[in-house]
């Protein structure tokens, strides 16, 4: 008898989907806690190979963040605190036998790394994040390129780099579309990488493309479909943004509605054509398609899963949901929302699930789960630091901007990496960055 396998299997097996913001640190604070204390096997699925803070992804986008500095690898990260990491995608649930499903996982050569699998689960959560919704709209599949990932954003880098060396090296006129960047969606996303291309454009350009004039030949539009860009956020911080923006030289359409993304612009609900060499889609939320009714699983319009104020899904006590990918009840004004799709909600989900947890197994009541609003932060690069809206902490609806809002900024990330990392390697970690910084180009050049 292998008492080894039989002791696996009398610990509780917890199996989370999705390396994301949430899912990590679930996993990471399981795994330094029932993992360690070997009270409970913590597993976590999650199809890529390393972890990138997702709204990060503008700025390697843009090309001012080196992603191998600040990406996490699952595999160390789950020796060093205590849970497994397998690589694959969940497509399907067996809610009777209590399995996911996996997908075979295969390289870029299309050689099979690992075959379809099936993991138990005691308890299961769902943190599969969200992507990007295009509403149906022709080409966008196609054409458009998306912020969905650290590969997106180092194909949209590459591809953003090859065009200015493209028009550099080419004697003839540049044609209308090129070095031209269309960015659907004035969301924080769009805005975000807008600001930044602004600054890295220039600098990609200074190193030695001077047949390229930064002011005339590159320009980037700012594409909303509502009255304002940052709908979300107070007409104050909307209106002091789109200023910014236009200050830059970038040139901002709001009430524009696109009908079809073609393979060199975009094309308008009104016929205009506004030419494009690279168009990014970065409108709309949505959960992955795959969630849809899964396992008859009650999810909404937007796929996410329908859970209750334990954040425990609204057909199974034994599966959670957290992040993005649930739709989650908050009272808001008086009035009835979801919880809103950002980082600090992922986080305070993950937190939370890891006292849900320890209830769950010591056969205790579960608490619920109440959303803290701490506002919206919006960093524009260095050209305005950042603006924000907090509301939950006083009580009302304060905004700041500046330095102060810039260091509240930079301060979720740190809480994000404090959450995974501890103190000290942070410490050490962001030192080493910084020491870095001053040898090397300020914008990424391959």
């Amino acid at each position: 008898m292998n008492t080894t396998t039989d002791r696996s299997r009398e610990r509780h097996r917890i199996v989370i989907v999705g390396g994301g913001a949430g899912g990590l640190e679930l996993a990471t604070r399981l795994g330094n806690t029932l993992g360690r204390r070997g009270q409970a096997e913590v597993t976590l699925i999650e199809q890529n190979r390393t972890h990138v803070w997702k709204p990060k992804l503008h700025e390697i986008a843009a090309g001012s963040m080196d992603m191998s500095a600040h990406e996490v690898g699952y595999l160390a990260q789950s020796h060093w605190h205590h849970f497994r990491y397998r690589v694959g995608e969940m497509v399907g649930l067996d809610r009777e036998r209590r399995e996911v499903l996996v997908a075979p996982h295969v390289d870029g050569d299309g050689q099979q790394v690992t075959p379809q699998r099936a993991f138990g689960y005691d308890t299961l959560v769902m943190a599969v994040g969200s992507q990007s919704n295009d509403f149906g709209t022709p080409g966008v599949r196609e054409h458009a390129m998306r912020l969905e990932s650290a590969a997106d954003a180092l194909r949209f880098h590459s591809r953003m780099v090859n065009a200015c060396i493209r028009a550099h090296a080419q004697t003839t006129p540049l044609r209308p579309a090129q070095l031209q960047v269309a960015i659907i969606g004035a969301g924080a996303t769009g805005v975000e990488l807008a600001a930044e291309l602004h600054r890295t454009t220039r600098e990609v350009v200074a190193f030695g493309l001077d047949r390229v004039d930064a002011d005339k030949d590159i320009r980037v539009t700012v594409i909303e479909a509502a009255p304002r860009v940052l709908p979300a956020l107070p007409p104050r911080l909307s209106q002091a943004t789109e200023d910014l923006l236009r200050r830059l030289g970038v040139e901002v359409r709001t009430n524009a509605k696109v009908a079809e993304v073609l393979p060199d612009g975009v094309r308008f609900a009104d016929g205009q054509l506004l030419p494009a060499e690279l168009v990014v889609w970065a409108a709309g939320v949505k959960a992955p398609d795959f969630l849809k009714d899964i396992a008859g699983l009650e999810t909404n319009r937007a796929n996410q899963l329908v859970v209750l104020p334990t954040l425990q899904v609204s057909r199974d006590e034994n599966i959670f949901a957290i992040g993005d990918c649930a739709a989650c009840a908050w009272s808001q004004a008086g009035e009835r929302a979801l919880v809103p799709p950002r980082a600090q909600a992922a986080h305070q989900q993950a937190t939370h699930m890891v006292r849900q947890i320890r209830r769950r197994l010591a056969g205790k009541h579960l608490d619920e789960y109440r959303y803290r609003d701490f506002g919206s932060l919006v960093s524009l690069g260095e050209f305005s630091t950042v603006g924000n809206m907090m509301g939950g902490l006083i009580g009302g609806n304060l905004v700041i901007e500046g330095l102060f809002a810039r260091l509240m900024y930079l301060s979720l990330y740190k809480m994000h990496e404090l959450a995974l990392h501890g103190f000290p390697k942070v410490a050490l970690d962001t030192l080493a960055r910084l020491i870095v910084r001053r040898t090397e180009p300020h914008v990424k050049l391959h």
